[in-house]
Parts: C-alpha cells; structure tokens; sequence
C-alpha cells in the first residue's frame, strides 16, 4: 500500500492547527514522535482489555469502535473516517485497559502519536496547551453533549440524516450493520426509514 507521507503529515498539522495557533517548532516537535501505520479491512488496532498507548489520527480509511457485552451482543460505540482522532481517551489518560475494541473497517493509513511524549510536549509548550484545552473542549464536551442530546431529542431518521450530512459517502464504505448499531437502531429499522426516504424524495 503506498501513500503520499507528505500530504497525510500537511493533514495532520492541518487538523492540530483547525484549533488553536501552533508554531512550526511545536509542530516540528510533534513530527518527531509519530509514524506511519497501515490497517488492512478485518485488523484490531486496540483490543478490549489492552492498555492504549497511542492516539490515531486517520489519513485515509475507516475504523470502528464496539463494545462487547457479557451476552457477546456487540455495539458500535464510535465510527471515525479520515480527518478524525480515534483512541481510548480514558485508557490512554488512566493507563487502564480499554472497555472497547478498535476495527479496522476499511484499509486504512494512520498516524500513531506516541501519548506519553505528547503529552510531555503539550506540558512544555503552552501553544500545545492551548490546542490541547480547545481539542477536549471541541471534542469532549461540545460534541459530547451534542451526541448525547441528538441521542434523546432527535428520532432515528434525524439521526440518520445528520451522518449523511457529515459524511455523505457512508453508505458506499461503511456495512449498513455497523451504521445501524451506530445510529442505535437495528438494521431492520434502519432499512425502513431509508425506504422511506427513498419514497419521500
């Protein structure tokens, strides 16, 4: 698999840079403590039980993050396309085992950031303070609260049209299964107010 570093590493200082304002030597500092990985379709980047070491950042691809149940039934916790961080915020904060599994659903390129040093950069530089405060901000609680209100307020079919807003190629890369278990709805349901919207439009 071959892919273009330079234009994935612009993407990367991009995405840091969407924000907060960092400088080219905090961004030089963080180019040094990443590196290139690739994921084919079918591959676990982080399993239930195992200590995050970690943060992803997607090039290119689609990952999934599920959680398994005592009764082995399985639920997508997360879906993440590229331009978008996937890890386990909370093993990689607690250096705990992580509750979820991360899927690769598509061939994917990523950047693995080592969490340890970054985290020792971001507390040396106070440009990566402030893109560290506004990511968990933007992240952690804005969208957070979002999901969760969208997950009470909005009925499945809002919820289905608001993912096709954001990412309108979905349905050609991501198994309906997996976008259902997402949505929080079953595939069935989610088959009827697809054809439902096909008989509306």
């Amino acid at each position: 698999m071959t892919f273009n570093k330079d234009k994935y590493s612009n993407d990367l200082k991009l995405k840091l840079q969407s924000y907060a304002p960092i400088t080219d030597a905090s961004l030089k500092l963080i180019e040094n403590i990443v590196e290139f990985q690739l994921l084919k379709k079918g591959e676990i980047l982080l399993r239930n039980g195992q200590v995050a070491k970690e943060i992803y950042f997607i090039c290119k691809g689609a990952l999934r993050a599920y959680i398994t149940d005592k009764e082995g039934n399985i639920y997508n916790k997360n879906i993440f396309l590229e331009g978008y961080f996937a890890g386990s915020t909370v093993s990689l904060l607690q250096q705990t085992s992580s509750d979820f599994t991360i899927e690769a659903l598509e061939d994917s390129t990523l950047i693995a950031i080592n969490y340890k040093k970054y985290r020792e950069l971001i507390n040396q530089n106070d440009d990566l303070k402030n893109y560290y405060i506004a990511y968990l901000e933007k992240n952690w609680v804005i969208e957070k609260e979002q999901r969760e209100i969208s997950i009470v307020m909005e009925n499945a079919t809002e919820r289905y049209l608001d993912l096709l807003a954001k990412h309108p190629d979905i349905l050609h890369r991501i198994p309906l299964l997996h976008i259902a278990s997402h949505l929080g709805i079953t595939p069935t349901q989610l088959s009827r107010i697809r054809k439902s919207l096909d008989k509306n439009t």
